[in-house]
């Protein structure tokens, strides 16, 4: 009798165990990749609307007011956020006027997942020391290149933050 009830619960573990290995496994859930991001078209928008937030809220700043600044470093993070608040804090220092907004005529994907070519436009653009003299360089070009790195965080409003940017030659800016 035991011998018959310990085939029986035998063979009940191993048709419990058959069926469970044929039942089909649920579909898995797309995960987001390392950056944050669950496709590089997902990644090259938070970037777009990173950069251009922040654009937009360095053409609101007012160098007499250093709460102005705020909004810009809130889209920076690492060295380009180190580098904005020294810049910022020196020309609030030094007593000197910004006016003019920049633009952003194109932006394109760069190499990297979360890299950008940023064609930028500060043609409208002027900075005056405190005694009114233009510090724009003549040599200046009305738009440039900028490769700029942008990284998932999901603490920015735009869930990535700036984290560099540097001038680069390229010829569709």
């Amino acid at each position: 009798m035991i011998a018959r009830r310990s085939a029986a619960l035998l063979a009940t573990v191993a048709l419990v165990t058959a069926l469970a290995a044929c039942a089909s496994a649920a579909a898995p859930k797309p995960s987001p990749t390392p950056t944050g991001f669950a496709s590089k078209e997902e990644a090259f928008a938070a970037a777009e609307k990173t950069y251009r937030a922040y654009i937009d809220a360095l053409n609101e700043v007012d160098l007499s007011d250093p709460a102005t600044f705020e909004p810009v470093y809130a889209y920076l993070r690492g060295d380009a956020l180190a580098s904005e608040k020294k810049t910022l804090t020196q020309m609030h220092a030094d007593g000197w006027t910004v006016s003019g907004k920049t633009t952003l005529p194109q932006i394109y994907a760069g190499n990297a997942l979360g890299e950008l070519i940023v064609c930028q436009d500060v043609s409208a653009v002027d900075v005056t020391d405190a005694s009114g003299s233009s510090q724009v360089a003549p040599t200046r070009p009305n738009v440039f290149a900028l490769d700029v790195k942008v990284e998932f965080d999901p603490t920015s409003l735009t869930a990535a933050k700036v984290s560099k940017s540097q001038a680069v030659k390229d010829s569709r800016c």
